[in-house]
């Protein structure tokens, strides 16, 4: 993993027992405890593959709903905090180490989309394949301005624009990639009141997925519709009320 990566992802929820048994049964993942000390804190795993964290909402977070969040790769948490707040971003939660394992900061895009800046102690593990089941297979910005928050990260990352999609009366959609990595999308969602980050995580079977999300509570927002490439995608809250997306074949 290199700079401009995302490395890590949390869940901050209203109820994190609950939450751990619904992705498990979902998505496939292992949920254990991480053994931090004074805090509850679970790590949903591939095999031994540390892949997620949950836990109970901070009670600062603003608006305190369960949310998804994404940690970037860089090589200086406070330098590019320092870009951050130059380039009309914000600063939520200062620069601050974990101990034995990082140091991170919670940050905004200039138009509100929260995501953590991270560097790590030590080497990292490889990472998953691509679209293995319980890797997060892809990254997606709704945004209220496709263009200034492009320039944004491309800043911040160096991510590069790659292929573009026409979706429509929807506008662009902005693919973009980290090196020769294909990363995500973008694209300026005029039905989300908050501009964030959405995470797609990968399953074998986007129909059986489907049905134990229903069978565990979940809400389907829409989908499965099929995308470039031949998968299918679906929109869903959790139960909880935390919104995420799943990504795979259809297999019947």
């Amino acid at each position: 993993m290199k700079p401009g990566d995302f490395v890590w992802y949390e869940l901050c929820t209203s109820d994190p027992e609950a939450a751990a048994a619904f992705y498990s049964a979902v998505v496939g993942w292992t949920v254990r405890a991480s053994g931090l000390p004074g805090i509850d804190y679970r790590l949903a795993c591939v095999g031994d593959h540390n892949v997620a964290g949950i836990m109970t909402l901070p009670p600062e977070q603003r608006p305190p709903r369960p949310v998804w969040f994404g940690y970037i790769a860089v090589d200086d948490v406070d330098a590019k905090v320092v870009e951050v707040t130059a380039a009309g971003g914000s600063v939520h939660h200062a620069a601050t180490d974990i101990p034995a394992i990082g140091r991170f900061a919670v940050v905004s895009d200039p138009q509100g989309a929260v995501f953590m800046l991270f560097r790590g102690i030590g080497t990292p593990p490889a990472p998953l394949k691509v679209m293995q089941a319980g890797s997060i297979g892809w990254h997606e910005l709704h945004t209220s301005d496709l263009e200034a928050g492009w320039r944004f990260y491309e800043r911040m990352f160096g991510w590069s624009k790659t292929s573009v999609h026409d979706m429509g009366p929807a506008g662009p959609y902005q693919l973009f990639e980290t090196g020769a990595s294909p990363l995500g999308g973008m694209f300026a969602d005029a039905g989300t009141p908050h501009p964030h980050w959405l995470y797609y995580f990968a399953v074998d079977d986007i129909d059986a997925a489907q049905a134990r999300l229903t069978a565990g509570g979940g809400t389907v927002r829409s989908g499965p519709h099929q995308v470039p490439g031949g998968a299918f995608v679906l929109h869903a809250d959790d139960p909880q009320g935390g919104a995420f997306a799943l990504v795979g074949m259809r297999r019947g």
